[in-house]
């Protein structure tokens, strides 16, 4: 079955870095649009960045654009996020996802038929 496994997460100071992974298993991952969404506590989950099949394109979400980047391994079935300059309220739950989509990297939770476990993310401030 499909697993999707996320790895790296942890606490870091505002302003640090982090590098989170996740691990695709049981899927043909190169046919798959990937992305990270994040749920803080009490809030809805968001879609933080995403890219396409060939790592060619991606879209992010404006509050982490210029300090987080996502990237891809195909050969590996891999994706990474690489999250710079981190602020307090980018403390949350992160989850990487896998969607269908042939044409756009969706934005909605809706699009994404796969989902890792998560892993947590906390900045202190």
């Amino acid at each position: 079955q499909v697993q999707l496994v996320e790895s790296g997460g942890g606490l870091v100071q505002a302003g640090g870095s982090l590098r989170l992974s996740c691990a695709a298993s049981g899927l043909t991952f190169s046919n798959y649009v990937m992305a990270w969404f994040r749920q803080a506590p009490g809030e809805e989950r968001e879609f933080v960045v995403g890219i396409n099949q060939s790592g060619g394109k991606a879209s992010e979400a404006e509050s982490v654009k210029g300090r987080f980047t996502i990237s891809r391994d195909n050969a590996k079935n891999m994706v990474y996020l690489q999250m710079n300059s981190l602020k307090a309220e980018d403390t949350a739950v992160y989850s990487c996802a896998a969607s269908f989509s042939r044409v756009t990297i969706p934005t909605w939770k809706a699009g994404y038929a796969y989902w890792g476990q998560g892993t947590q993310v906390t900045v202190s401030s």
